[in-house]
Protein backbone atom coordinates (compact mmCIF):
# COMPACT_ATOMS: atom_id res chain seq x y z
CA UNK A 1 0.00 0.00 0.00
CA UNK A 2 1.03 3.50 -0.78
CA UNK A 3 1.76 6.28 1.78
CA UNK A 4 0.14 9.74 0.70
CA UNK A 5 0.76 12.81 1.94
CA UNK A 6 -2.19 15.40 2.43
CA UNK A 7 -1.10 17.15 -0.82
CA UNK A 8 -0.93 14.42 -2.93
CA UNK A 9 -4.01 12.88 -1.52
CA UNK A 10 -6.11 16.07 -3.06
CA UNK A 11 -4.30 15.10 -6.33
CA UNK A 12 -5.89 12.30 -6.63
CA UNK A 13 -9.10 12.37 -5.40
CA UNK A 14 -10.75 12.61 -8.40
CA UNK A 15 -9.25 9.40 -9.44
CA UNK A 16 -9.94 7.67 -6.67
CA UNK A 17 -13.89 8.80 -7.32
CA UNK A 18 -13.40 7.62 -10.85
CA UNK A 19 -12.50 4.39 -9.54
CA UNK A 20 -9.07 4.84 -11.96
CA UNK A 21 -6.29 4.20 -9.40
CA UNK A 22 -4.23 0.85 -9.20
CA UNK A 23 -4.83 -1.38 -6.29
CA UNK A 24 -1.98 -0.12 -3.74
CA UNK A 25 -2.75 3.87 -4.41
CA UNK A 26 -6.78 3.34 -3.86
CA UNK A 27 -6.01 1.31 -0.96
CA UNK A 28 -3.33 4.19 0.42
CA UNK A 29 -6.08 6.60 -0.47
CA UNK A 30 -8.44 5.07 1.67
CA UNK A 31 -6.19 4.45 4.31
CA UNK A 32 -5.02 8.01 4.44
CA UNK A 33 -8.74 9.31 4.64
CA UNK A 34 -9.47 6.88 7.99
CA UNK A 35 -6.68 8.08 9.77
CA UNK A 36 -6.74 12.11 8.53
CA UNK A 37 -9.64 13.84 9.87
CA UNK A 38 -8.53 17.12 7.44
CA UNK A 39 -8.61 15.38 4.51
CA UNK A 40 -11.29 13.39 5.50
CA UNK A 41 -13.51 16.36 5.48
CA UNK A 42 -11.90 17.97 2.63
CA UNK A 43 -13.08 14.64 0.21
CA UNK A 44 -16.68 15.22 1.98
CA UNK A 45 -16.92 18.46 0.88
CA UNK A 46 -15.25 17.60 -2.04
CA UNK A 47 -18.30 14.82 -3.25
CA UNK A 48 -21.14 17.27 -1.97
CA UNK A 49 -19.81 20.05 -4.29
CA UNK A 50 -19.97 17.20 -6.81
CA UNK A 51 -23.25 16.04 -6.09
CA UNK A 52 -24.43 19.36 -5.85
CA UNK A 53 -23.24 20.50 -8.99
CA UNK A 54 -23.73 16.90 -10.94
CA UNK A 55 -23.28 16.86 -14.80
CA UNK A 56 -22.94 20.66 -16.14
CA UNK A 57 -23.40 20.62 -19.78
CA UNK A 58 -19.94 22.15 -21.23
CA UNK A 59 -20.14 25.98 -21.62
CA UNK A 60 -20.36 26.89 -25.80
CA UNK A 61 -17.65 29.28 -27.12
CA UNK A 62 -18.65 32.25 -28.95
CA UNK A 63 -18.10 31.62 -32.81
CA UNK A 64 -15.48 34.21 -33.27
CA UNK A 65 -13.69 32.83 -29.82
CA UNK A 66 -13.61 29.38 -31.18
CA UNK A 67 -12.25 30.42 -34.41
CA UNK A 68 -9.29 32.63 -32.79
CA UNK A 69 -8.57 29.81 -30.69
CA UNK A 70 -8.25 27.13 -33.47
CA UNK A 71 -6.77 29.58 -35.56
CA UNK A 72 -4.14 29.80 -32.86
CA UNK A 73 -3.58 26.25 -31.80
CA UNK A 74 -3.12 25.21 -35.98
CA UNK A 75 -0.40 28.06 -36.24
CA UNK A 76 1.47 27.29 -33.12
CA UNK A 77 1.21 23.30 -34.47
CA UNK A 78 2.05 23.59 -37.94
CA UNK A 79 -1.09 22.61 -38.92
Amino acid sequence: MKRFTCDELVELLTAYLEDVLDRPSHDGVRAHLSCCEHCERYFEQFRATIRVLGDQPPEKLPAGVRDRLMSAFRERHGG
